[in-house]
């Protein structure tokens, strides 16, 4: 399966002439020559596959001891 990159990733991997490597290209699943709207296509992928997302669940939590005490410090 093809790496999907975001777009600023897309943009970042331009070469010094403006363009995009063929191995780059390949990478990402574009085949060669580009067709016309590879980018809006990829990004619109990479849109989708992100849209669904929902934030990482939180880390386990430790069972705590049943004869654990904290203490309590008065600074006051």
């Amino acid at each position: 399966m093809p790496y999907l990159p975001s777009p600023d990733e897309v943009e970042a991997a331009r070469t010094p002439a403006g363009g995009w490597k063929r191995d780059q290209l390949a990478a990402w699943g574009v085949p060669w020559p580009p067709p016309k709207g590879w980018k809006d296509e990829l990004t619109e992928r990479w849109k989708a596959a992100h849209q669904d997302s929902a934030p990482p669940p939180p880390p386990p939590t430790r069972p705590v001891p049943g004869d654990f005490a904290q203490e309590t410090f008065d600074f006051g």
